[in-house]
């Protein structure tokens, strides 16, 4: 079968975000993310809360995600599954591939304190189900 052009494909930065964000949730000891202010608001993109993108003049994609991690779990393997979880979502779902991901630790949550669920970490309605 042949493979024939009709179009250009566009990928909004939000569904970037949205594919990091969810992938970064589902990693084992990963509590929530953490919505930050971005002083410079001219080279990066904040609409998700705590996954902010920044496209380089090259094309390149980097990306840094603010979490709160649970209480007990080893900071720098949770840290190094969510960047290889993140990294493999996007490319798989979206085919773009991030040049880095940077993981800002900036918690840890007690462990009785309950988990947000996705509906409030994104706002999104396909999560209502």
């Amino acid at each position: 079968m042949a493979n024939e052009i009709i179009g250009d494909i566009v990928i909004s930065p939000r569904v970037l975000e949205v594919i990091t964000g969810i992938a970064t949730t589902k990693v084992d000891g990963v509590h929530s993310l953490h919505n930050k202010t971005v002083a410079d608001s001219l080279s990066k993109v904040a609409h998700g809360r705590g996954v902010y993108l920044q496209t380089e003049e090259d094309g390149t994609v980097n990306a840094d995600i603010y979490v709160y991690l649970q209480y007990g779990v080893n900071v720098p393997a949770v840290s190094i599954a969510i960047q290889q979880a993140v990294k493999t979502a996007v490319y798989d779902m979206a085919e773009v591939s991030l040049s880095a991901v940077n993981i800002h630790v900036v918690g840890i949550v007690p462990e009785k304190t309950p988990k947000p669920d996705m509906k409030t970490l994104f706002d999104e309605d396909f999560l209502d189900g």
